[in-house]
């Protein structure tokens, strides 16, 4: 399982893919969103732009990445 912590209050489903390593270009994450390849907490996602927040998961060709809040300073 991939986790990404949150820099900001959320982060895009596309540049989630990319900085899990999953997809290598903005161009692959919109074409895997499109062909519904791409899940969010178990629903298929449709939007690339789509916004995750904390505890959302996301699910793309056999792997999982786990959206996380930024610790406390």
């Amino acid at each position: 399982m991939e986790i990404i912590t949150l820099r900001e209050e959320y982060i895009k489903l596309g540049q989630a893919l990319k900085a899990a390593g999953l997809v290598d270009s903005g161009v692959e994450a919109k074409y895997a969103v499109e062909e519904g390849k791409v899940k969010v907490n178990g629903q298929t996602a449709l939007q690339r732009g789509k916004k995750l927040f904390a505890e959302d998961m996301v699910e793309f060709r056999g792997q999982t990445i786990k959206i996380e809040a930024r610790k406390a300073d």
